[in-house]
């Protein structure tokens, strides 16, 4: 059984386009990462317990970002976010501090028309791998 939604508002004006989560603080809750349409930035939605949000917490990227995920990318046990930038054919990755704050975004070019990301350990290796989609070259 489902319980009763829950509707968070973002302040502004923009659709949300592409959502993940992942305890970003190490409490032991889920914290909701946003990605919205025609922005340059994320909001990170901080778990108080599993029932609630604190007011979000917005980080700059590039152009459109228009898919995250999260995933420890440094090998440091902190959870990190990736973006992808749509209009700027790049990822943002913003390293994780483990208190649901993160660092700069470090940006890597990707191909052209880059939409989707999914992280995993494609080649295992034991080091998380990020693949993109991208549109414009049909790779």
């Amino acid at each position: 059984a489902f319980n009763i939604q829950e509707n968070y508002g973002n302040g502004f004006n923009s659709t949300p386009l592409a959502i993940a989560a992942g305890d970003l603080n190490n409490d032991g809750y889920l914290e909701i990462v946003v990605a919205y349409d025609d922005t340059d930035e994320i909001d990170v939605l901080v778990a108080h317990d599993t029932k609630s949000f604190g007011k979000q917490k917005t980080y700059l990227t590039g152009s459109r970002p228009s898919s995250v995920a999260t995933g420890d990318f440094n090998n440091d046990t902190l959870l990190d976010i990736v973006v992808v930038d749509m209009y700027d054919d790049d990822v943002s990755i913003l390293l994780g501090y483990g208190n649901a704050s993160f660092a700069h975004q470090s940006i890597y070019s990707t191909g052209s028309g880059s939409i989707f990301v999914a992280v995993g350990d494609f080649n295992n290796d034991r080091v998380l791998d990020i693949i993109v989609a991208n549109t414009m070259n049909n790779t």
